[in-house]
């Protein structure tokens, strides 16, 4: 009995040392030189939740403000079971968007995705995908092909809300996004299947990049369901339009593209795993930061009053004839007011980590060793730099004057990241938001509700309804 009580003596003996020397290999990562400073928290569950912690949609994160603030603008700890180095250094952030090419996620953003998707493939498919988006998506392809559905969506979208007496402006832009994108990308779809479509993004679960186990009700879960769903969807309208000799939508063709050989580029499935990523990140992001510019423009009344202006002048400046025939992209360039309004408006609601990378390689930041096989996350402080923006928590869109308005990336403004992974669509989100912000300044509105946090990666803007009333100017006959 004796020699039983010791053997499971040294049997727990060893496991507790094991588990002692598990905990501190987990707090102390292995590393040639000097780690930044930072805590890795628990084992596995690191610092996620006191990261995922909801706060305000204008101001960066309370968890990164704290670490910087005691630690200095770079430090260590772990996220989703991964190892992270956090930074706040502008410098360091638009060095790494340059010379990292691989971007770095939580787990499940990666089951999201999908484990070969083209985000993450070989530089020859995601050099074909840049190519071919950025014939849709550069300011050649919205001034040809999607600047007047914009328009023409936009418009019949206000007009509904003007009917019904008001809108939910972001379920409005959503559905603008996807009904502009899905026509381009995938062509003329079956009414029964669009309205699924656009079913499964309204049921999209929010939250849903917060945590990566995959457990029944969670949001991970239904994320995972919601997916399958669309994916689906999307492939069985391909193969439909496939078999009965249908014109898919130009993109598509153009994503699958020709070798020399007469071969498809990639695959059908891979297609349509890209499409849908694609669909995503303009949903998750476009509605929201337009949602918390409207809110920002109705809490101005000099800046709502600036906006009528401008846009009562173009209006104005034109036939009836002319306006039915909607906005140009000489229209759009004339709206120097809303770009700068725009601009603020990234630059306030940017509060996301703006640069996400796999750390491809060792490399020294001052007396620091950055470990390769970690996930970088840079965050856009200089964004909220008082030396770089006066009062820089105030909404002031008079600070972009006689600034570049054209500009998506600086040392001192990355909203749309940087490198090459800058992001595609940045140009299709500034008209999107500029068409939007047109249309609905024709118009008496007053908002009725409002919600909006930030949540990790995203601005979560919510039952912002705007009361929308008589029209307020006409095109002069």
């Amino acid at each position: 009995m004796v020699e039983v009580c010791d053997l499971w003596t040294v049997i727990l003996s060893i496991i507790v040392v094991k588990l002692c020397h598990w905990i501190y290999q987990w707090s102390n990562p292995k590393c040639k030189g000097k780690l930044p400073p930072g805590s890795m928290g628990f084992p596995i569950i690191g610092m996620t939740f006191e990261f995922m912690k909801p706060h305000d949609a204008i101001q960066l994160p309370t968890f990164v403000k704290e670490k910087a603030h005691r630690y200095g603008p770079i430090f260590r700890t772990s996220l989703f079971g991964a190892k992270v180095i956090i930074s706040t250094d502008s410098g360091l952030n638009i060095e790494m968007a340059k010379t990292n090419h691989v971007p770095g996620m939580p787990k499940s953003l990666a089951r999201l995705f999908g484990e070969n998707n083209l985000f993450v493939q070989s530089k020859e498919s995601h050099k074909h995908v840049r190519s071919v988006t950025t014939q849709l998506l550069g300011s050649q392809g919205l001034k040809l092909r999607m600047m007047q559905d914009i328009d023409i969506l936009t418009r019949t979208r206000m007009e509904a809300g003007a009917r019904n007496g008001g809108l939910d402006v972001k379920e409005t832009v959503s559905k603008i996004l996807i009904e502009c994108l899905a026509k381009k990308v995938m062509g003329e779809m079956e009414p029964e299947a669009a309205k699924e479509l656009a079913l499964c993004w309204s049921h999209f679960p929010k939250g849903w990049f917060r945590i990566s186990w995959n457990i029944p009700g969670n949001g991970v879960y239904r994320m995972m369901k919601a997916k399958k769903e669309m994916m689906k969807i999307l492939k069985e309208t391909v193969l439909k339009k496939r078999a009965s000799g249908e014109e898919l939508g130009e993109f598509f063709k153009t994503l699958l593209g020709k070798t020399e050989g007469g071969e498809e580029k990639i695959s059908v499935e891979s297609a349509i795993e890209f499409i849908f990523i694609f669909f995503l990140i303009a949903n998750e992001a476009t509605p929201s930061v337009l949602t918390a510019t409207v809110k920002l423009i109705s809490d101005n009344p000099k800046v709502m009053q600036e906006l009528k202006r401008e846009h009562e002048r173009i209006v104005q400046g034109k036939s009836e004839k002319e306006n039915k025939a909607g906005l140009t992209w000489e229209d759009y360039k004339s709206m120097t007011f809303t770009q700068m309004v725009i601009n603020e408006s990234l630059r306030i609601t940017s509060t996301a980590p703006t640069v996400l990378r796999i750390i491809d390689h060792e490399f020294q930041f001052g007396d620091y060793t950055i470990p390769a096989g970690w996930i970088f996350m840079g965050f856009p402080s200089v964004h909220f730099n008082q030396e770089k923006y006066d009062d820089p928590l105030a909404f002031n869109p008079w600070r972009w004057k006689e600034k570049d308005l054209t500009a998506i990336v600086s040392k001192t403004y990355i909203p749309f990241g940087a490198g090459s992974r800058l992001c595609l669509g940045a140009d299709f989100a500034k008209l999107l938001m500029a068409s939007f912000i047109h249309h609905l300044c024709r118009y008496r509105f007053n908002r009725i509700t409002y919600d909006c946090f930030n949540l990790i990666f995203t601005v979560c803007c919510q039952n912002l309804y705007l009361h929308i009333r008589s029209i307020l100017f006409v095109p002069i006959v």
